[in-house]
């Protein structure tokens, strides 16, 4: 991995020196659970795909051929085999045909985009820039720029779920388990590290922008975008293609502005995550009911047999994942619904008077966000919480209202601090939050919030210090 994510790569880069895993074999699965299903639906990332007995086996084979080393590897070890993983996602990307290194030229491109960019955000938002560099960047770059940070957020969900579904078992088996339980663990990581690299490489075959779901993937401050799929992109946002370089560029910047600016905000999404995590658990409930007329007796009787049968057809019973720590996810969907609806405001502001479509490609990005891909609604349903920004337009309301009302300044002084952010209420009823930022300049003058913060909380300390103070004496004038 480069020193500031997201490495360079020169004219004379070709495929000869890609990475020797990428087979060009399609990497079926043969596992269910969490991470499972047809995620691409038809040739998606849960499809074999059509073709004959030998392919079949050759496939199966592939997939046998590479279990030794990963169950050896450091990062074969805990609830998710990530070795597995990363090899599954590979052949995943490989299968696709679409992993093409992209040229220097296209780095270029990119440069003088983001270059560009820039200076026009520099006239919508008081954050400096962001971005250390710029390049264009493939599939399997994207894979491996972000894998750590997807372990960071996966693992704490992958455990909680595996210590839920151990759970599930009774409890007078449990006990019986033994040894098995560890081979259970074993085969669950397993069963996690083949779905989860064929969702990440259906979605490293797809993503344009390495901020593309609000959250800062890829280690470093470059701006990276997928060059390959601009064509596909310019259709998609009803441009030119130079015109969706340009707006992919701006936004990836403005992304980069605020993950350098305001420090506390990329930990603060991934804490988030972890907490949700801690409350996580799986809710059997559609299958207890949906079996709860089911007797002995039954078995006797056809027609009861075929009601049921008929009953439960078409019907998910697989187990829900449920959190006692909804705040978490709900405070975690608020801050990347401000994250995007603040990227939007202030690209379609910095790019209103530049390209006369600007409005219409903002409102396109818009609908394409807000459908999500099949192998990023997988991972949501898996784990039960959404990388998405669901209330991203009404963020975008809120942000336009405030700059009206206070100005850009002040608009962007409320990521000075976590306290200061609008929450998910405030994205319904904006008005109280705008009232309460934009009162009486004369209250303002001379006010540092930040620094009223510090001096409470040093207040409070001296009080708690006194009053351990007085506790003590008290405890001496007894002796």
């Amino acid at each position: 991995m480069s020193k500031f994510g997201f490495g360079f790569h020169g004219p004379d880069d070709s495929d000869d020196d890609r990475d020797k895993d990428n087979h060009d074999n399609q990497f079926g699965f043969f596992f269910g659970g969490p991470l499972g299903g047809n995620a691409g639906g038809k040739g998606g990332a849960g499809n074999m795909g059509a073709g004959n007995l030998g392919d079949i086996l050759n496939q199966f084979g592939s997939m046998l051929s590479g279990f030794g080393t990963d169950m050896n590897s450091p990062d074969g070890k805990g609830p998710v085999n990530y070795a597995m993983a990363k090899r599954t996602a590979r052949q995943r990307i490989a299968a696709t045909k679409k992993d093409t290194r992209p040229r220097h030229s296209d780095s270029q491109a990119v440069a003088d985009s983001v270059r560009l960019a820039e200076l026009w955000l520099d006239e919508a938002t008081i954050l400096p820039a962001g971005a250390s560099g710029s390049v264009a960047f493939g599939p399997a770059q994207w894979l491996d720029e972000t894998f750590d940070t997807w372990k960071r957020v996966v693992t704490p969900l992958a455990d909680k779920l595996g210590d839920a579904a151990l759970g599930g078992v009774p409890e007078e088996m449990r006990s019986q388990l033994g040894p098995l339980a560890g081979m259970m663990k074993q085969i669950n990581a397993m069963n996690f590290g083949v779905q989860l690299g064929n969702t990440l490489g259906e979605m490293a075959s797809d993503v344009v922008l390495s901020t593309q779901w609000g959250v800062p993937l890829a280690q470093g401050e470059t701006a990276a975008i997928a060059t390959e799929h601009l064509d596909a992109m310019a259709k998609k946002l009803g441009c030119e293609p130079r015109e969706a370089l340009i707006y992919l560029a701006a936004r990836e910047a403005a992304h980069l502005r605020l993950f350098k600016h305001v420090p506390w905000l990329v930990e603060r999404l991934i804490l988030d995550v972890e907490e949700f995590a801690a409350g996580l658990s799986l809710d059997y409930s559609a299958m207890e009911e949906a079996t709860s007329d089911f007797t002995p007796e039954s078995l006797n009787d056809p027609a009861k047999m075929q009601e049921m049968m008929e009953r439960m057809q078409g019907q998910d019973f697989s187990p829900q994942v449920v959190s006692s720590n909804t705040h978490a996810r709900e405070r975690l969907e608020t801050s990347l619904s401000l994250i995007e609806g603040w990227v939007d405001y202030v690209t379609g502001v910095a790019l209103d008077s530049r390209i006369p479509a600007a409005a219409m490609i903002n409102a396109a990005w818009s609908e394409f966000r807000n459908n999500g891909s099949p192998a990023m609604e997988a991972l949501t349903k898996a784990l039960g919480i959404s990388f998405t920004a669901p209330k991203a337009n009404e963020a975008v309301e809120l942000w336009r209202r405030l700059d009206d009302a206070v100005g850009v300044t002040k608009r962007d002084s409320v990521w000075d601090h976590p306290d200061f952010l609008p929450v998910a209420s405030d994205l319904d009823n904006p008005a109280a939050f705008i009232s309460n930022v934009a009162f009486d300049e004369d209250e303002m003058e001379g006010f540092n919030p930040i620094s009223e913060i510090e001096k409470l909380e040093r207040e409070l300390n001296e009080k708690r210090d006194e009053n351990g103070q007085s506790d003590t004496d008290g405890q001496s004038d007894e002796k």
